[in-house]
């Protein structure tokens, strides 16, 4: 039994504390403590992935280490046994090279999903790759989608995220994130022109105070070109040419404008008339007259958004100019194009190709200062 005095002492204490015991109420603000730092501890160390998920390449970026993974987004499918055989760069070499029984094809059609199971599984290989064999934690993820992407197409890029590993899944256009990647202050009172040509769709916005003023999206891209250029082949030359030979042809001797001191190429195929081996030389110039009506459609569709710019937007368009993002950006002398068609002069971003997914790296960095421009999350 408690003396007066110890009596005194523990009434005193359990009044101090609401009627606690003051070693319950040290245990408990203790057990929270510990609870904080272990949640503190869990944020610091969950890892967080940027994916530009396109349709010719992927590329995955991780913060504070850049680009760790740039594949293409192409799946090996064995349809004997409905069973993926392999992903990216050892499926692309399976392209035009396979027997009847497997299929090698990309599951991004125009920037989108087009097959979400096969996606899924692709997706699931990326991260999987990037995060290592022995990880156990789930990342938080952000993937770029085109900036007209329907409600629908959306929520299938964030489920086929969050079932291929990912403990969170945020959703950015893709323009923005091209902003960003290229240094663009997007949060500034002054209107950026972004030109994104990717893989499957070509996607144009102004961007002032962080949103999207004026946009569109066309999809007519990288592949687009490159079936031009097989049609062209295939009528002038009468040779049937593979995706990757028609690519290849892009990138060594493409130009958008004619050119006096071309490059000539020699294009190997299959002749259409006597089915024997065959091989054509090939100029720069011809090139620039097969893939005319494509650039045009690109063209268009930036005069479109220059149209529906607020006219204080396009006098800082004028002195900034346009930035231009993205693979096919890389086709010899497109910015010039863009100046002759339009008269604002075009820049091709510093590495053009990795802009959209150092966007999404720089956004997962400031969360918080980026979560305005996040579409959708989950």
């Amino acid at each position: 039994m408690d003396t007066p005095k110890a009596a005194f002492k523990n009434h005193a204490s359990k009044a101090a504390f609401g009627g606690q015991n003051y070693v319950e109420v040290a245990l408990g603000r203790f057990a929270l403590a510990g609870a904080f730092m272990l949640n503190t501890a869990m944020a610091l160390f969950t890892a967080k992935l940027g994916i530009d998920l396109g349709t010719a390449n992927t590329l995955v970026y991780v913060p504070g280490k850049g680009i760790i993974l740039n594949e293409p987004s192409v799946v090996a499918v064995s349809e004997r046994d409905n069973k993926i055989l392999s992903v990216g760069l050892d499926a692309k070499e399976m392209i035009g090279r396979t027997p009847d029984d497997i299929i090698a094809y990309r599951p991004m059609r125009d920037g989108v999903i087009a097959d979400y199971r096969v996606t899924e599984a692709m997706l699931r290989y990326f991260i999987g790759k990037a995060m290592g064999r022995w990880n156990i934690l789930k990342p938080e993820v952000m993937v770029s989608v085109p900036a007209g992407v329907t409600s629908t197409e959306r929520r299938a890029v964030i489920e086929a995220a969050m079932r291929a590993g990912a403990k969170n899944a945020y959703v950015v256009k893709e323009p923005i994130l091209a902003a960003i990647g290229a240094g663009i202050p997007i949060y500034e009172a002054r209107g950026h022109m972004v030109v994104d040509i990717g893989g499957g769709t070509t996607d144009v916005a102004v961007i002032s105070l962080g949103g999207i003023v004026a946009s569109t999206s066309v999809k007519c891209a990288g592949n687009r070109i490159d079936q031009a250029i097989a049609d062209y082949i295939k009528k002038t030359f009468n040779l049937a040419i593979g995706d990757k030979t028609a690519e290849d042809i892009k990138i060594k001797i493409g130009s958008a404008v004619p050119i006096e001191e071309g490059f000539t190429m020699v294009i190997k195929g299959r002749d259409f008339i006597a089915g024997l081996p065959r091989s054509v030389n090939v100029t720069t110039n011809e090139i620039v007259k097969a893939i005319d009506k494509e650039l045009r459609e690109m063209i268009k569709a930036i005069k479109d958004v220059l149209q529906e710019t607020p006219p204080e937007l396009s006098a800082d368009i004028i002195d900034a100019g346009i930035i231009m993002t993205g693979g096919s950006s890389l086709l010899r002398n497109l910015p010039e194009l863009v100046y002759r068609r339009t008269g604002v002069k075009a820049i091709l971003a510093d590495d053009a190709l990795y802009c959209v997914v150092k966007g999404t790296g720089v956004a997962l960095e400031h969360l918080d200062t980026y979560k305005k421009s996040i579409i959708a999350k989950r």
